[in-house]
C-alpha cells in the first residue's frame, strides 16, 4: 500500500538572516584577524621549541618535530591564502564605481 504524499513545509528556523544592517560588534574583524595571527605564531613557536628540544638532546622524537614543523607550515600557508583572498576582495570593492 503506497504512502500518501504530504505537503512540504518551510522550516521553522530560518536558514539565513534577512538582509539588513550588519549584526557584528565593532572591531570583530580586528579581533578575528589578531586571533588568527596569534594562532599562526603559536604554531611557529611550538615548531621552534620542538626543534630546539630535539637538537639539544632532550626527550623529543623526530616524528613530533616533523609534525610540529608541518603544522606551522600549513597554518602559515593557509593564513597567507586567506590574506590573499581578503586583499583581492578589497581590491574588487575599491574598483566599484559609486
Amino acid at each position: 500500500m503506497p504512502l500518501p504524499i504530504t505537503p512540504v513545509h518551510a522550516p521553522a528556523i530560518p536558514l539565513m538572516q534577512p538582509a539588513g544592517p550588519a549584526q557584528s560588534t565593532p572591531g570583530s574583524f580586528k579581533s578575528v584577524l589578531s586571533d588568527a595571527i596569534g594562532r599562526v605564531e603559536q604554531f611557529q613557536q611550538n615548531s621552534q621549541n620542538a626543534i630546539g628540544k630535539y637538537l639539544s638532546g632532550e626527550d623529543e622524537e623526530v616524528h613530533k618535530v616533523a609534525l610540529a614543523t608541518q603544522d606551522a607550515e600549513m597554518s602559515f600557508d593557509l593564513f597567507l591564502q586567506v590574506r590573499n583572498k581578503v586583499i583581492s576582495a578589497y581590491q574588487e570593492v575599491m574598483k566599484m564605481q559609486m
